[in-house]
């Protein structure tokens, strides 16, 4: 691959398994010459560092639970000390309650639905202002969103955590722009991840997606979201801030065929 990447220090927050989005990002950007660092917690932890271990190269796994506010200055405090500056972080981290999503949006209680957005959608502010003060030279915040424009069978609060995670990053570029830090997202179609596996519906959500995008839709296919991430965290989008890049077959720009949901 071309060092698209080359010389850039960057965070990956939110792999899992070697299906996650996360993953592919964290290989496609090491292939494109960059230094990599994953972030993990708890009991997932030893998944991360399984998974990490398939790179191309390795990487270290730092502490990061986004629940817990001690760690995002311990985050900042590694940071530091190891590398000094940073240039870029890939926000991936989303977690809702079984009693926050699968169809049950009236029933959910307040504490299940306030956690789902202070996970999903809260931590990308803690975490940028955890790394911003490392990038004095400017850097890139991305995130994963998930058409939020729309209300989505099944996905509940976490639909309405998406639809804050966005508002979070324009905010993001607004307050961040004047030091060089740009924030985006990556809206990708339905991809088979762990995450995924919450919704029910999942299967025919991705089928009706394949159907509806001009490009069709693969939804085993991480790799196709790695390469507009890569993108957003190099230099040639210099000037690209509060943007939300679909990644996702064509599918957003496309009306609802008779017969189908969404």
């Amino acid at each position: 691959m071309t060092e698209l990447l080359a010389g850039k220090r960057l965070l990956v927050t939110g792999v899992i398994t070697q299906r996650s989005i996360a993953w592919a990002a964290a290989r496609a950007a090491q292939r494109h010459g960059a230094e990599v660092l994953l972030t993990s917690f708890g009991r997932v932890r030893r998944l991360t560092v399984r998974a990490a271990a398939h790179l191309d190269r390795p990487v270290d796994v730092l502490e990061l639970d986004v629940g817990v506010p001690g760690d995002f200055p311990r985050l900042q405090a590694a940071l530091r000390e190891r590398w000094g500056t940073l240039d870029g972080v890939l926000h991936a981290i989303a977690f809702a309650p079984p009693d926050a999503v699968g169809g049950r949006f009236l029933e959910t209680p307040a504490a299940s639905a306030e956690q789902t957005l202070r996970i999903s959608a809260l931590s990308l502010q803690a975490l940028a202002a955890a790394v911003a003060p490392l990038m004095p030279r400017g850097g890139s915040i991305v995130g994963l969103t998930f058409e939020a424009a729309r209300a989505w069978p099944d996905y509940d609060w976490m639909g309405i955590s998406k639809a804050a995670l966005e508002a979070v990053s324009r905010q993001l570029a607004l307050t961040l722009g004047p030091d060089g830090i740009r924030s985006n997202l990556v809206s990708c179609g339905p991809l088979k991840t762990v995450a995924s596996s919450a919704l029910a519906d999942f299967a025919e959500l991705a089928d009706e997606w394949h159907v509806r995008a001009p490009l069709g839709w693969n939804p085993r296919d991480t790799d196709v979201a790695a390469g507009p991430i890569c993108f957003l965290l190099s230099d040639l989008s210099a000037a690209i801030s509060g943007e939300i890049v679909h990644v996702d077959g064509g599918s957003h720009a496309i009306g609802v065929a008779r017969g189908m949901s969404g």
